[in-house]
């Protein structure tokens, strides 16, 4: 299969233009411009035509639709190591907040506790995609009932100079104020962030529907000058 050629056929040149805009950190030459719900179908395709393996072992891949096939594929691995293995390839090579938060390996939801173990380590990442990832994957799969407050304080002591990470440090702080509020809002209160990111998961916790106008008030008092 020609996934190039395929990806070619699927262009779309209003969504070209929207992403070169949402992605602004990537060239245009490097954005195709198909929309997800047509990559997510020929990931699919991919993986039933048997051909994902070479697919998947051809990194760097040239564009961005590309990276975002490959984290769909991963995503629909069904065995935990081998998605485990494949994830460790590709985390280096992602360059773009989008394809990191596109990745979200299904198989993960049978597999936390090793999971928990591989999220240290990619918090403990110089790259700012596996970073980012780590931290997501933190928030996706444990701020519900596999949900303990010693979490929370290792997003905390993040330090970081990128963006699209204190972007995600924040969005994880909001997302646990609107599900953990009791355990997540000393973290605010005590100043135990960057003021930036103290801010910016005030600022995401206001805009949740999942938040009452009692905390959202309470939260509106704790902003930070510096």
């Amino acid at each position: 299969m020609d996934i190039v050629r395929e990806l070619l056929a699927r262009q779309d040149g209003a969504y070209r233009a929207f992403q070169c805009r949402l992605i602004p950190n990537l060239p245009a030459e490097a954005i195709i411009g198909v929309r997800t719900p047509a990559l997510r179908e020929l990931a699919k395709k991919i993986v039933h035509s048997g051909e994902s393996g070479p697919f998947l072992a051809a990194l760097p891949h040239r564009y961005f639709e590309e990276d975002q096939l490959h984290a769909f594929i991963l995503s629909l691995e069904r065995d935990y190591d081998t998605c485990i293995e494949g994830l460790e390839e590709f985390l280096p090579h992602i360059n773009n907040w989008a394809t990191c938060d596109q990745l979200s390996p299904k198989v993960f939801r049978k597999h936390r506790p090793e999971l928990l173990t591989r999220i240290r380590s990619w918090l403990d990442s110089p790259h700012e995609y596996t970073l980012r990832f780590g931290i997501g994957m933190l928030m996706e799969h444990f701020l519900g009932e596999d949900f303990d407050p010693s979490y929370l304080a290792w997003v905390a002591r993040l330090r970081s100079d990128a963006y699209y990470v204190n972007m995600m440090i924040a969005w994880y702080f909001a997302t646990a104020l609107a599900k953990k509020y009791e355990a997540a809002l000393p973290y605010l209160e005590e100043n135990r962030m960057e003021a930036w990111v103290h801010n910016k998961a005030i600022q995401k916790a206001l805009e949740s529907r999942r938040i009452p106008l009692k905390e959202k008030q309470t939260l509106r008092g704790l902003k930070r000058s510096r």
